[in-house]
């Protein structure tokens, strides 16, 4: 289990910086001191979770704009999500409305 389901909410963390080159992104932890780039899809992934958004929205919009198909789509959207929560990147809020 990665800990993220497509209902879990996910957003960027405050402890970052990023800015756009071309139609890739560069990221900058401020707690880390580190750079991170991210692909055209990750860029784009990067683009839908400036604000909360569910994992299960960005694949749908991944899904209509990309060449893909669900399986892979979710295995790869999960597989950045975890890595970029591991390097404190993103907050993933799995909490359930009361």
């Amino acid at each position: 289990m990665t800990g993220i389901m497509m209902d879990s909410t996910v957003v960027v963390a405050k402890e970052q910086m990023s800015c756009g080159l071309d139609d890739e992104a560069v990221i900058l932890s401020l707690k880390k001191g580190v750079y991170y780039s991210l692909n055209p899809c990750g860029n784009r992934i990067w683009s839908l979770i400036q604000k909360p958004v569910k994992v299960g929205k960005v694949r749908d919009t991944l899904l209509e704009e990309f060449d893909i198909d669900k399986e892979t789509c979710e295995e790869d959207l999960l597989s950045l999500l975890i890595d970029l929560k591991n390097e404190g990147l993103i907050i993933i809020d799995d909490s359930r409305p009361s």
